[in-house]
């Protein structure tokens, strides 16, 4: 630090005496605007300007003297109980009080650091105070916004100087005395930072007058919120201390809990970026599992220390501006402990992190600039294995879809569902994983297309789709317990007729949709043979898988859905059975009620809506009139009654 320049400067006077209380108060009264008005000017502009209008006043009315002098120690008496005669600028009085609020604007500048306990003028004001308003002094000309811009290049000496020179009218060494007695390390530097005295007039702008104030409401949603949250926050802390107080200590008094509000590590450690677990590239070649706990951590930005407190701290504390989706039975609370990054990196628009916590997959993303805008995805991933954890979904935009391979994946193909001899489009990943955008199904419209990626790697070559989730569902066909990936031509068409049915499961959480072929049915009057099939969808959460029986007529490009149930076992490995009808027209006009079931059943009965028949076996068709409400049922080759699928 440069030494004051005390050589070329002249001796100034000496320094002001102390006033008595009563002589400082009549100087703060007199020229209360004009002290406002410097302390203003010398505070820090990064205060704003509501907070400097309110420190500005605060720091004048402190600048009154504690206690009582005598008469006799250097000022006029009070005779007669009745003040003295008020001076102007320049009398003893003032000149103290000056001194007290210029060094408490410069103080107030001063940054606060853990070294020192902060000094009185670097808090903010307790009084004044003004709730629910925003005051500020009235705005000026384009003068005035230049010079207050000036102003707010300068540091706090500079602007000292600045302000003693323009707006007190001292001369250069009444201005370097005054600097050093309010503790200015190099007066004469301060001097020459203050600038070009053509601008002095313009101090006394209405612009820089906190006295003459506008005042404008605060944010009123986010008062209500905070209210909001502050009574919440009373209402709990009356209820603790009231369980506190009960007899025997309240909570965590008894046995090994921990005492009250005692500070859970775990929950600590969740949040902090450095204690995020990040596995090793090659450990799925060893482990017993082969899941998401398996996958190394990947992309650009995974050494990226903010942006990984980011994410895990909205993922903690999401706030009103993020945008929070869960999948079906998905909690979406903050994690238990430490979570295992699998991603972190810019896709596309946006900045993508990947984390797992052993029970879900949670996406964060934000725009490549700012955080504005941010998302938080949950997918609960619990029970997955080598099948259904390779891939998720990194991004969404304009209908396509971008996904993030698993480290065993080797080759991505893109194939149609809708048209199964077509070869599939083979994708070039990214060395993270990352697959190039591909048109994602369409959630409505006339389904002339679906997409399915078809993903080799790990001994198998497993087909899977995006159903609107951060998990796209695998693909399988086989009878219930006997599920396999779909790589034969039958399979794949069998998948090009049911495709289109997809839309009805689509953002329920679905895990697997397994379709398989459980009757064939020799249609009446020749018309051919119809093909039944079951697809069930099984979700993560396993309560609400969905089935459906499909009816599809022999030349027909679409399966027809005949039965629907939700919550059910039908079609799964514990109760592999389906039954379901369907009313069909023959192509001379005639109406049936054909009906098929599974090879557990062994008779077939239909009755009601003027119809009336049974068969052996699991195949019916019987004469019915046009829009016959019937009632389908059949027995089980133990006996047993079973209803259709419903």
């Amino acid at each position: 630090m440069t030494a004051p320049d005390t050589a070329t400067r002249p001796q100034p006077p000496a320094a002001p005496v102390p006033p008595d209380v009563e002589q400082a108060e009549a100087a703060i009264v007199e020229h209360y605007p004009r002290l406002v008005r410097l302390a203003y000017l010398v505070l820090p502009p990064t205060l704003g300007r509501n907070r400097r209008v309110l420190t500005a006043h605060s720091l004048v009315q402190r600048a009154l003297p504690r206690g009582r002098r005598d008469a006799a120690a250097g000022v006029a008496a009070v005779q007669g109980g009745v003040p003295g005669q008020r001076g102007g600028p320049d009398d003893s009085g003032y000149a103290y009080v000056r001194l007290r609020v210029l060094r408490a604007a410069l103080e107030a500048g001063l940054p606060l650091t853990f070294r020192a306990l902060p000094r009185r003028a670097q808090l903010p004001p307790a009084l004044p105070q003004v709730w629910g308003l925003r005051l500020f002094p009235r705005s000026g000309g384009a003068e005035e916004l230049a010079l207050d811009q000036w102003l707010a290049t300068l540091d706090g000496p500079g602007r000292a100087a600045c302000v003693l020179r323009a707006l007190e009218r001292l001369p250069e060494p009444e201005v370097l005395r005054v600097l050093d007695e309010a503790g200015v390390p190099d007066p004469a530097a301060a001097a020459r930072e203050s600038g070009d005295p053509a601008n002095d007039a313009l101090f006394s702008s209405p612009e820089f007058d906190p006295c003459v104030l506008q005042a404008r409401p605060t944010d009123l949603l986010r008062r209500r919120r905070l209210t909001r949250a502050a009574l919440a926050a009373g209402a709990a802390l009356a209820v603790c201390g009231a369980l506190l107080a009960l007899p025997g200590g309240g909570w965590g008094s008894d046995g090994a809990a921990a005492p009250p509000y005692a500070r859970n590590a775990a929950a600590e450690q969740a949040l902090d970026p450095a204690e995020l677990v990040r596995v090793a590239p090659a450990l799925w070649h060893t482990s017993s599992r082969t899941d998401f706990s398996t996958w190394p951590a990947r992309g650009d930005r995974a050494d990226d220390t903010a942006l990984l407190r980011r994410a895990l701290a909205v993922w903690a504390r999401p706030g009103p501006s993020v945008v929070v989706s869960a999948t079906p039975g998905t909690p979406s609370g903050p994690p238990m402990g430490p979570a295992q990054l699998l991603f972190a990196g810019a896709v596309d628009q946006a900045v993508v992190v990947l984390l797992y916590d052993g029970l879900r997959v949670v996406r964060y993303a934000e725009p490549r600039s700012g955080s504005a805008g941010a998302a938080l995805d949950f997918a609960r991933t619990d029970g997955a294995s080598a099948d259904t954890a390779t891939a998720l979904v990194v991004s969404r935009v304009d209908g396509n879809v971008r996904y993030l391979a698993a480290p065993w994946v080797t080759g991505v193909a893109l194939r149609d569902l809708l048209k199964p001899g077509g070869p599939p489009a083979v994708l070039k990943t990214t060395p993270d994983g990352v697959t190039p955008p591909v048109p994602g199904p369409a959630p409505t419209g006339d389904c002339t297309s679906w997409n399915a990626l078809s993903l080799t790697g790990d001994g198998a070559t497993r087909l899977i789709t995006d159903l609107g989730e951060l998990t796209p569902a695998r693909l399988t066909s086989g009878a219930p317990g006997a599920e396999r990936n779909v790589t034969e031509a039958a399979e794949l068409a069998d998948w090009s007729r049911i495709a289109c049915l997809l839309p009805s499961v689509r953002s329920h959480g679905v895990r697997t949709v397994n379709s398989w072929t459980y009757a064939k049915q020799p249609l009446p009057e020749g018309d051919g043979t119809a093909t039944w099939l079951c697809t069930r969808a099984e979700t993560w959460q396993g309560a609400a898988d969905r089935v459906q029986a499909q009816f599809l007529a022999p030349g027909s490009a679409t399966a027809a859905q005949a039965a629907a149930a939700e919550g059910v076992a039908a079609c799964g490995p514990r109760e592999p059975r389906v039954l379901a009808g369907v009313l069909w027209k023959s192509r001379a006009g005639q109406w049936y009620v054909v009906a098929a079931g599974s090879a557990q059943f062994a008779s077939l009965s239909v009755t009601g809506g003027g119809v009336n028949g049974s068969a052996n076996g699991n195949r019916l068709a019987v004469k019915a009139p046009a829009g016959a409400q019937v009632d389908l049922s059949g027995k089980l080759t133990d006996g047993t009654k079973a209803g259709v699928l419903r």
